[in-house]
């Protein structure tokens, strides 16, 4: 998880700007290679971002210790994080690379490429950590195998399947005009990780409540990551038709697919609510046989239920925000319904007898907030504006990269 929320947000968070700049320019630019060259541009600079965070990874040592995390943790996790550094880049130029497919209407590229991957490294994963007696240091080597592999597989795709098209080859436009893409990446970042932080603080907590409340917590977790891929796919989706339909210049269809986008999400939390909801008092058995367990995560479940239906507005409208190009928008609507609402009244909570429930009560008032703060966002936008700004991203040479606009 320190992993995720620190050198590989770059490409979880940083690859947003490609959902601002890339659909809008595939739609909008009379010149398709110039999807291409921004692509290049993400490659130049989220490599360059990465360098200074996988730096931190390789002197992490003092900084578990300052965590209070144990001895084997802060001896063990710089050596492992070490060995995941150049794996960590193949992840980053993947991500972009999927982004650039997915501007194109591409968004199958990826999900073929990891139902291959992820068996290979299963079998990877094993060899380095048994076969070849690599220990924990091991799986960073195998999974920085696994990054570079879906990376070159998404490499032939492109070059041999679809999308090559909007690829004209490497040019030295990538390297002019870094400034708009740079800060939509660094706003990409905190508007992701802004989320990812605030769920590693709530971990840390769980874990000071006790064993029982961090094994409920590892139930409640491993469940609501699972089900996030719901209100991602949709977000994903969400961000590439809005900076499609933009750059092409289409501010009705551009509103009518965001709100769309954020109906489904909110149809689909509702369903599963419900069914999260039907199995509560049993679930976590699946999981755990401690009663105590599962009596404490049947407890969490209604929290976590209702937090779906927040999570899907929040993923289906950050999407709509990303495509607009409003990461800023979604960073500070992030910071302070986390930072100055969520965890303050779940940590006051907690240790004042709410124990875990009181975090999740904390975590459902955030993402509600967020959700609703967006939806509003979303649906009273300017859409006429969003046209012209997205238009603006492609003509201005100042600000951009690309050519000439369709008008």
């Amino acid at each position: 998880m320190f992993a995720t929320c620190t050198a590989l947000m770059v490409a979880l968070g940083g690859t947003t700007a490609l959902d601002t700049l890339a659909s809008s320019s595939f739609t909008g630019s009379k010149n398709k290679t110039d999807l291409g060259i921004l692509l290049q541009r993400a490659i130049v600079v989220l490599g360059a971002l990465y360098v200074p965070l996988a730096t931190l990874w390789w002197f992490t040592g003092p900084f578990f210790e300052l965590l209070g995390q144990e001895d084997y943790i802060v001896r063990d996790g710089p050596i492992f994080l070490r060995w995941l550094i150049p794996g960590g880049l193949g992840y980053v130029y993947f991500e972009c690379l999927k982004k650039y497919l997915q501007a194109q209407g591409i968004m199958k590229a990826g999900t073929y490429v990891v139902m291959i991957t992820t068996p290979l490294n299963i079998l990877l994963q094993y060899l380095f950590i048994y076969t070849f007696d690599f220990g924990i240091n091991g799986a960073a080597m195998a999974t920085s195998i696994t990054y570079w592999l879906s990376f070159f597989l998404l490499c032939l795709y492109s070059k041999y399947i679809e999308g090559y098209e909007s690829w004209g080859g490497w040019t030295t436009a990538c390297l002019k005009n870094t400034t708009t893409f740079l800060r939509l990446a660094i706003l990409g970042t905190v508007m992701v990780g802004t989320e990812y932080w605030a769920f590693e603080i709530v971990a840390i907590i769980a874990g000071r409540l006790g064993q029982i409340p961090l094994a409920a917590q590892a139930v409640v977790m491993t469940t609501d990551g699972v089900l996030s891929t719901i209100p991602f796919g949709i977000g994903i989706a969400a961000s590439v038709r809005v900076g499609n339909l933009l750059g092409a210049g289409d501010a009705r269809g551009a509103s009518r697919a965001a709100n769309v986008a954020a109906g489904l999400a909110l149809g689909m939390g509702i369903i599963v609510l419900i069914v999260l909801l039907a199995v509560k008092d049993f679930y976590a058995k699946l999981f755990n046989d401690d009663e105590e367990v599962v009596k404490l995560t049947a407890e969490v479940m209604p929290w976590v239920a209702l937090f779906q239906i927040a999570d899907g507005l929040n993923g289906s409208c950050g999407g709509s925000l990303r495509g607009m190009g409003r990461q800023h928008v979604g960073a500070s609507v992030n910071i302070i319904t986390y930072y100055f609402v969520a965890l303050p009244v779940g940590i006051w909570l907690a240790y004042d007898g709410w124990g875990l429930v009181g975090l999740w009560i904390g975590q459902c008032l955030a993402l509600y907030g967020i959700g609703i703060c967006e939806w509003v966002l979303v649906y009273f936008s300017d859409w006429d504006v969003q046209v012209t700004n997205a238009l603006d991203r492609l003509d201005d040479a100042d600000r951009t990269e690309i050519g000439e606009a369709r008008q």
